[in-house]
């Protein structure tokens, strides 16, 4: 597995990172979780250290059967990342709840990347509305987090916007040989690389359509 090192940051991770937001499903719709346990260790097997989910993947399961599988491995040899999902939240102490039972799910006492979940022109306006980025500055001075980022969903416009407010540590934008206008799409990386903001690729095979 190649790795890439995030010059910013001084941290390195796998090239190619672990997505746990479409583990195979048994026959109520739950996750599989024989099967889904067996793609983690493989991935982990074959050098992948950077394993991204997200509050409401697969209903809420995915983070806390994430967390149980990657007790079997030492803390300090994956990046976990997770987000924060900011339509679930109308005030700044929800979202420090939302962090807190992340926490707790995840069975981790810090997370090292956090991203503002699936932003767009309305989630930003309540990032700003509730002080988001300023509760996880103080979370990242706790030790809870270790770099801060957003993903996006919405037109270059926006993304411009949320880019140039903060000193992010890093985005995350899907692209992919099909998208590349769609969204923030290649102008978005090419704002980002101008910026020294460093990029996770979401969707690079759209799905697993491509």
């Amino acid at each position: 597995m190649e790795n890439r090192k995030i010059e910013k940051l001084d941290v390195e991770a796998s090239l190619l990172g672990f997505g746990c937001m479409r583990f195979p499903l048994d026959q109520d719709g739950h996750i599989e979780e024989k099967e889904a346990e067996k793609m983690i260790d493989l991935a982990i097997e074959s050098g992948v250290t950077y394993i991204d989910t997200a509050y409401p993947y697969h209903d809420g399961d995915s983070e806390p059967f994430v967390g149980r599988v990657l007790k079997k491995y030492p803390r300090e040899s994956f990046k976990l990342a997770t987000k924060l999902p900011i339509w679930n939240i109308n005030s700044q102490q929800e979202a420090i709840e939302i962090f807190d039972s992340q926490l707790k799910r995840l069975d981790v006492e810090y997370v090292d990347f956090y991203l503002l979940h699936a932003l767009d022109a309305d989630k930003w306006k309540k990032v700003k509305e509730y002080h988001i980025i300023e509760m996880c500055e103080e979370l990242r001075k706790q030790g809870k987090i270790k770099y801060l980022g957003f993903s996006f969903h919405d037109e270059f416009n926006v993304f411009e916007e949320i880019i140039r407010y903060h000193s992010w540590d890093f985005c995350q934008l899907q692209l992919n040989y099909m998208d590349m206008e769609i969204q923030a799409g290649q102008r978005g990386v090419d704002l980002a690389n101008e910026l020294g903001i460093p990029l996770v690729v979401m969707e690079p095979i759209k799905g697993a359509t491509i």
